[in-house]
């Protein structure tokens, strides 16, 4: 069956469901905590009368996303080689996009657009927003077909509606983790960012628990007498124990539902990425189009022969948050050291030659050791000298001062680069140690600074500016780091190979 994606044609009639929902979603998180303080309080008379205006609420977003599914069209136009996006209810947008700077095409499907059997299809480039560039409910042959036309310029063969889940798998998968693997994963990696999570969730729960007891008339210093109460060494103890657990428990869940069935094969001349649990996400990336290759490794995965793999991509030419940065990278959570080498050769071609290592000078720790252990140090023995009840907390002030120093000098033995012909390979990290690796010809500008007080001491730092984001280089050797630079800048400007 020959798709024609020249004529304007709008999404599946189940988006109407899918843009309904997307609205009402973003409605009852805005309202969410208000709404069920009112309902606690209100009175029988007032609870049917909110039922009422839930309802009308739940009736406009459905005819939102009638009116959305109206006014949305998509068309490919073949002379131009533009995909065209036509959108908008009372203020319309024309959006077009060369298909030459398209780098990524996902199609996911999440927990309601499975229900409905419909897929969601996203367009990464490197000069858009992607989230402007959504299509949020087309048949799994649409989707398919209009990746292939999007990313090769031809349209797929005839697929049948589960045409998304064979093309996963007709291909014999470079990487496929499996569930131990994914345990390993959970148990070794992403402490911060659940920690951050686990943060969040205390905070919350504590806000919304003084805003319940607010409610009931019934907030009378509760939760902070009882917090004061058992602000004990002990306690303390038994607090770190579980939030140790349910670190790690909080670990071993998001890793399962973000890369539950992870496979990455070859497609054509891509590499073809599923994974989810509850939302399936399909990714199709050209190797050429990944500026920074990254891979990192920690203690534990060294012992059991474990690599993380991060493909950084080129984003739009803005500032843009942390969050949409990662979004435009792609991650392999977990690999042996065979699938990465395969892994690199496939982007780079071949594994990265070695080359001449540059260190930093030792006065690379001045600044950390300053900030981070002796600013914090007497900021300590301050409260100490003014407040007894601190006092009691000294060991835990010398456990950060012994830990802090120890991470800053594992900090300053890990940052070093390595540069060869055709490769630039950064190293750093403390407890998760990662490679960047860059290639020359991807490099778009290069910086080099110099503080005033280095100059006598010949030590500087340099910043490589690419597509996909900026890596630095600080404390070296400041005529080395000045000679690399030109020879750097004579292959950017000599080499026939395009960055993307």
């Amino acid at each position: 069956m020959s798709l024609d994606f020249s004529q304007p044609q709008r999404q599946s009639a189940a988006g109407i469901i899918i843009n309904g929902a997307y609205v009402a979603q973003h409605l009852v998180r805005a309202m969410f905590i208000p709404l069920a303080l009112f309902i606690v309080k209100a009175n029988k008379t007032a609870l049917l009368y909110t039922a009422f205006g839930i309802i009308a609420l739940v009736v406009l977003a459905l005819v939102y996303g009638y009116l959305y599914y109206l006014k949305f069209t998509f068309y490919l136009n073949p002379l131009k080689q533009e995909f065209v996006i036509e959108k908008g209810i009372f203020s319309r947008k024309h959006l077009t996009i060369p298909v030459e700077k398209i780098q990524q095409v996902n199609i996911n499907q999440g927990f309601l657009q499975k229900l409905i059997g419909v897929y969601q299809l996203q367009i990464d480039t490197a000069g858009a927003d992607s989230k402007e560039v959504d299509i949020r409910a087309i048949s799994g042959e649409i989707a398919q077909a209009l990746r292939q036309h999007l990313l090769h310029g031809q349209q797929a063969p005839a697929v049948q509606e589960i045409g998304i889940e064979t093309s996963t798998n007709t291909d014999i998968p470079l990487i496929k983790i499996k569930a131990s693997t994914l345990l390993k994963i959970g148990l070794t990696s992403n402490y911060g960012q659940s920690f951050a999570l686990l943060i969040g969730f205390g905070y919350a729960a504590f806000h919304n628990i003084k805003e319940l007891l607010k409610a009931f008339d019934n907030d009378n210093g509760q939760i902070e007498q009882f917090v004061k109460s058992g602000f004990t060494l002990f306690s303390i103890g038994i607090l770190l124990a579980a939030i140790a657990v349910l670190l790690l428990a909080t670990n071993i869940i998001k890793t399962f539902i973000k890369y539950f069935d992870f496979q990455l094969s070859k497609h054509s001349q891509s590499l073809l990425i599923s994974a989810g649990l509850l939302t399936k996400k399909n990714t199709l990336l050209h190797p050429n189009k990944v500026q920074i290759t990254e891979y990192s490794q920690n203690y534990l995965q060294k012992k059991i022969g474990l690599f993380k793999m991060l493909l950084k991509q080129a984003h739009a030419g803005r500032e843009q948050s942390e969050k949409e940065m990662k979004n435009n990278n792609t991650e392999i959570p977990g690999c042996s050291a065979a699938e990465k080498d395969e892994l690199l050769r496939m982007i780079l071609d071949k594994l990265p030659e070695e080359g001449s290592t540059f260190k930093p000078n030792w006065r690379y720790l001045n600044l950390p050791v300053l900030f981070q252990v002796f600013l914090q140090m007497l900021i300590y023995s301050t409260f100490y000298y003014f407040i007894p009840e601190v006092s009691a907390y000294y060991p835990l002030a010398v456990a950060y001062f012994v830990i802090a120093f120890i991470m800053t000098y594992i900090g300053y033995t890990k940052h070093r680069i390595t540069v060869s012909e055709n490769y630039i390979i950064k190293q750093s990290g403390i407890w998760d140690i990662s490679q960047e690796i860059i290639e020359p010809h991807k490099i778009q500008s290069i910086s080099t600074s110099q503080y005033p007080w280095h100059k006598k001491l010949d030590i500087g730092h340099v910043t490589f500016h690419t597509a996909a984001g900026s890596i630095s280089f600080g404390y070296g050797n400041f005529t080395e780091i000045n000679t690399l630079v030109n020879y750097w800048l004579y292959q950017v400007e000599s080499s026939d190979e395009e960055w993307m």
